[in-house]
């Protein structure tokens, strides 16, 4: 299913957006060297409730997982790159953490990733996978606009990996967004311009696009949930929900300038 919005449901993509942003960058200063990822967890929670919202995670039972999600956001730490399910870690200097929140609010999905790098050790590894998951998500978002094609974003965002050096996963990858987490249309990390379907204003996308250090493969953690890299290599994930526009895409979950 692919739904289109009018603006009244914009202006409700919008709050959910902004709420998304803020609970992640709240989450982001308060994930020190020493925090538990249960911590993260019960943080996140406590944020949802109380904005009257819902969390997307807690009963998400898709038949890639191993029974309900259970928690409320999934924090994903240096070779685990999706569905990181908290457990109890506590986070160490120079661990590369992902944090990914998906939240439904007046009726209306946004879903956003960051990577971050805890404490004062900064490894040029994770340096560089976390730049180029961003430069890949900015190229990825302005390729988008009414008219545009899906491939047009894929071929964006996997020509940024690329050139950086790494292998790209088409497993997983970016998707509509609305009234529920995940929807079509489908947004691999890899593409042909001029293909696919056509974007028209009213649709919202979760672009993400992530990588792993030196490979492509992914293996899934005892938990049923977690998807590590199959080396142990490291890995940064980045992701945005866009509403597309008459006039272009916007940013539905940047967080506010302080």
């Amino acid at each position: 299913m692919i739904e289109l919005f009018d603006p009244t449901d914009l202006a409700r993509a919008k709050d959910t957006g902004a709420l998304v942003a803020g609970i992640l960058q709240t989450l982001k200063s308060r994930s020190t060297v020493g925090t538990n990822l249960l911590d993260i967890d019960r943080w996140a929670k406590g944020m949802i409730i109380e904005a009257g919202a819902q969390s997307c995670y807690v009963d998400y039972e898709p038949p890639f997982g191993r029974g309900p999600f259970g928690h409320y956001i999934c924090t994903s730490v240096n070779d685990a790159v999706l569905h990181g399910r908290p457990y109890d870690y506590t986070l160490a200097d120079g661990d590369l953490l992902s944090l990914d929140l998906a939240v439904s609010q007046g009726g209306v999905v946004a879903d956003s990733a960051i990577s971050f790098i805890v404490g004062d050790v900064r490894s040029p590894e994770s340096v560089a996978l976390i730049d180029a998951t961003e430069r890949a998500l900015s190229a990825g978002i302005a390729a988008a606009g009414p008219g545009a094609h899906l491939g047009d974003i894929s071929h964006a965002i996997g020509s940024v990996l690329s050139e950086a050096g790494y292998l790209i996963n088409t497993e997983f990858g970016g998707h509509g967004v609305g009234s529920t987490m995940h929807q079509d249309p489908h947004v691999p990390n890899k593409g042909r311009p001029g293909r696919g379907y056509k974007l028209r204003p009213g649709l919202l996308l979760a672009l993400e696009p992530w990588i792993m250090a030196d490979t492509a493969e992914l293996v899934t953690d005892a938990d049923g949930w977690t998807l590590r890299s199959a080396t142990g290599c490291r890995t940064a994930h980045s992701e945005h929900t866009i509403a597309i526009t008459d006039d272009g895409a916007e940013i539905l979950t940047l967080p506010k300038q302080a």
